[in-house]
């Protein structure tokens, strides 16, 4: 006969592949040497595009992409004030996660 218990145990897996792949999913956006310095950068607080970019030495066109892609993935967020737009790290865990990583390639 077929068990109640092996159901759940069957969708309990389920969900652990997808939180799985959604893992995944964040290590690749976070595999990428200007999002990481973008990251780097907002760790210090919150900043506009223009600024970002000046602190990168980079065009805003190109950090624009990139916050995209970091908000898409809710790595960032934004907050807009008037006409500026205004891009943070979204919660504790992504600065815990980033900062983490730096200091593991540190350590080494």
């Amino acid at each position: 006969m077929f068990k109640h218990s092996n159901v759940l145990d069957s969708k309990a897996r389920q969900e652990s592949i997808e939180d799985f792949v959604q893992a995944s999913e964040l290590f690749k956006v976070l595999g990428d040497a200007t999002r990481l310095r973008i990251l780097d950068v907002l760790s210090g607080g919150e900043l506009r595009v223009q600024e970002i970019a000046s602190r990168l030495g980079m065009t805003q066109s190109a950090i624009s992409h990139q916050l995209h892609t970091l908000k898409d993935h809710r790595i960032l967020k934004a907050r807009r004030e008037g006409r500026w737009i205004y891009y943070s790290i979204d919660d504790a865990h992504v600065k815990e996660l980033f900062e983490q990583g730096m200091e593991h390639i540190r350590h080494s």
